[in-house]
């Protein structure tokens, strides 16, 4: 089991991290593996610092991807040093967590990409990711209150 006196191997952290940051920013729209997202030509693009801004959005965004996918594959431990019983509420905060962080790198290239015409699409990348992200705050909000409660006795 985890304990707060263990210490974490960030190395392994690190690695998933940066691989799959890079991977995610070489396959984002404008990288050069990023031709499936289908980007719309008639849009204008960005200029000057706006591009210089938008490349560190997705520097940003494509390295909570990776470290998303780390607290995935490696957070359950620390999740569950702090909700040491099996079950639903531990599993839902680790996955919370994850989703917080790895979901703005699929979720801003959609809008990129996303035809302005199709309501309907933009309705479901709205409620897949919005709705999902503020069920997850909820879940970590619900979860700190248990827990503040349960030292409070």
């Amino acid at each position: 089991m985890f304990t707060h006196n263990k210490p974490i191997g960030w190395g392994k952290w690190i690695v998933v991290t940066l691989i799959l940051g890079v991977a995610a920013f070489i396959a984002s729209p404008s990288g050069p593996l990023g031709g499936f997202w289908g980007l719309h030509a008639e849009d204008p693009g960005p200029v000057g610092m706006q591009k210089a801004f938008f490349i560190l959005l997705t520097m940003i965004q494509s390295l909570a991807f990776g470290f998303g996918f780390a607290f995935l594959l490696f957070g359950r431990e620390a999740v569950r040093s702090f909700l040491p019983v099996e079950g639903g509420l531990g599993l839902a905060v680790h996955f919370a967590i994850s989703w917080s962080l790895l979901s703005w790198w699929p979720h801003s290239n959609l809008h990129q990409t996303h035809n302005p015409d199709n309501i309907s699409g933009l309705l479901a990348i709205e409620y897949g990711f919005h709705v999902t992200l503020i069920l997850g705050g909820a879940i970590i909000a619900y979860f700190i209150l248990m827990k503040s409660r349960q030292s409070q006795f």
